[in-house]
C-alpha cells in the first residue's frame, strides 16, 4: 500500500517509515501540513497519517484542505497533546480515527489496517452502486449466441484470458462484461480501454501510470488502467490498434504480473484477468509486423468470435422488441407496436453498422413514426446505406 506520513518531527516520521516499510508498505514523507497536504491532493494513497501541532500549517488545518480537495484516503491523526475535544474536532472534519503519542505499534497496524478496509468497502460500494441497474442481457436465441452464451458460463469462473473477435457494433464489450459479471471478481472493478481512442504516446501513461513529473503535463501521481483494475477485470477494446511499445510493455505485465509507472523503476505487483477485443484479423497484423505473436499467445487462451447482425436475422426481431421497451423508457414514452411486415423489411437490411445500427434505426423510428411502426415506416425511415 502507499502511505503518505505528515509530521515535523524527524524522528517520528523515520520511525514510522521503518515500522510501515517492513510491513510492506511503501512510504512517502511530508515534513509539514503545507507540504503534506499537497502531497495528499496530488497523489493516490491507501491511508495518510497526519500529525497535529506543525509549523507553517496545523494537522488540523492540512485536513480541512484535504477533505475540500476531495481527498478520498483515510486519514490517522496523530498528537501528543491530545484531548477528547480534540480527537472530536479530528472526526468532525473527515478524519478516519486519532492516535495518541507515544506511538504503539500494535495500535498503528489494527488502525491502519481498520483504515484501509474501510476504504476498500466505499470502493466497493461505489462499484456496487454503478452496477444496481445491471448489465444488459444478451439477446438472442440464434445458435451461434446460444454458443456465446455458454462458453461465456464455461470460461468466466477461471481466470484464462479471452480474446473476442467481431466486427464493430457486434456486442463485444458485452460479452466482456458478462465474462466479468459471471467470475469471482464480479465484486472488483471492471475497466474498459479503448486503445483506438487514445493518442499512441499517452497509451503507456493510460495503462501503467505516471508519477509526477514524468513529463511536462504530469502535474500529479496518476494510477494507470492496470492498477485501477487490480482484482477485476481490465477490458482492452481495440487492442489491435495498440503501439508496439505499448504491446512489449502488456506482454511484461501478463509475464510478470508486476508494472512500472511512467517516470518510475518501482514495480507495483498487480492481479488482473484481462480480456481483449479487436475487430482486426490479428493474424494478418502479426504478418505485417504491427502485432507481436508472443502477445497474442498471451491474450488468446481463449477465442470468442462474436457474429455479425447478418448471420443472426432470425434475433432481430427479439433485438428490436427489447430496443423499443429500452429506449422508451428511458424516454418516458409508451410502448408502440411494430407491425409483422416492418419486422420482416428489418430482417432483409444489410445491417453493416451491426446491433448498433439496429439500435440507432428503432430510436429512429420511435421518434418518427406514429403509434405503430409500420412497414412504410421502415421504407421511410429506415434505408440501407447504399455503396
Amino acid at each position: 500500500m502507499n502511505i503518505l506520513i505528515i509530521d515535523d518531527e524527524r524522528s517520528i516520521r523515520n520511525t514510522l517509515k521503518e515500522i510501515l516499510e517492513f510491513e510492506g508498505h511503501t512510504i512517502t514523507l511530508a515534513e509539514d501540513g503545507a507540504v503534506g497536504s499537497e502531497k495528499a491532493i496530488a497523489g493516490n494513497f491507501d491511508a495518510i497519517f497526519c500529525d497535529i501541532k506543525m509549523p507553517n500549517m496545523d494537522g488540523l488545518e492540512a485536513l480541512t484542505r484535504m477533505m475540500a480537495a476531495g481527498c478520498e484516503s483515510p486519514v490517522i491523526m496523530i498528537s501528543g497533546h491530545g484531548t477528547i475535544d480534540t480527537a472530536v474536532d479530528c472526526i468532525k472534519r473527515g478524519a478516519y480515527d486519532f492516535i495518541q503519542k507515544p506511538l504503539d505499534l500494535n495500535r498503528i497496524l489494527i488502525t491502519l489496517k481498520n483504515a484501509t478496509d474501510k476504504g476498500r468497502l466505499v470502493k466497493e460500494t461505489k462499484i456496487l452502486k454503478k452496477k444496481v441497474a445491471g448489465v444488459p442481457e444478451i439477446v438472442g436465441e440464434s445458435p451461434a449466441i446460444l454458443r456465446i452464451k455458454e462458453m461465456i458460463d464455461r470460461v468466466a469462473p477461471t481466470d484464462a484470458r479471452v480474446l473476442i473477435t467481431g466486427s464493430n457494433g457486434t456486442g463485444k464489450e458485452l460479452v466482456a462484461r458478462w465474462l466479468h459479471e459471471k467470475s469471482e471478481r464480479s465484486s472488483m472493478p471492471f475497466v474498459e480501454v479503448n486503445c483506438a481512442a487514445i493518442p499512441s504516446e499517452l497509451i503507456e501513461s493510460e495503462l501503467f501510470g505516471h508519477e509526477k513529473g514524468a513529463f511536462t503535463s504530469a502535474v500529479k501521481q496518476h494510477k494507470g488502467k492496470f492498477e485501477q483494475a487490480d482484482g477485476g477485470t481490465l477490458f482492452l477494446d481495440e487492442i489491435g490498434d495498440m503501439s508496439l511499445a505499448a504491446q512489449a510493455k502488456v506482454l511484461r505485465v501478463l509475464q510478470e504480473n508486476k508494472l512500472s509507472r511512467v517516470g518510475s523503476d518501482k514495480d507495483i505487483n498487480v492481479r488482473v484477468r484481462v480480456v481483449a477485443a479487436t475487430n482486426k484479423n490479428l493474424r494478418e497484423e502479426i504478418e505485417k509486423g504491427r502485432f507481436r505473436e508472443d502477445l497474442y499467445h498471451r491474450l488468446s487462451v481463449i477465442v470468442m468470435h462474436v457474429p455479425p447482425l447478418v448471420e443472426r436475422r432470425d434475433d432481430i426481431p427479439l433485438l428490436v422488441e427489447r430496443f423499443i421497451q429500452q429506449i422508451s423508457e428511458e424516454a418516458g414514452k409508451p410502448v408502440k407496436t411494430i407491425e409483422a411486415a416492418a419486422l420482416a423489411e428489418l430482417k432483409t437490411h444489410p445491417w453493416t453498422g451491426n446491433i448498433r445500427e439496429l439500435r440507432n434505426v428503432v430510436e429512429r423510428l420511435l421518434i418518427l413514426s406514429g403509434p405503430v411502426i409500420t412497414l412504410d415506416d421502415v421504407l421511410l425511415y429506415a434505408p440501407p446505406i447504399s455503396n
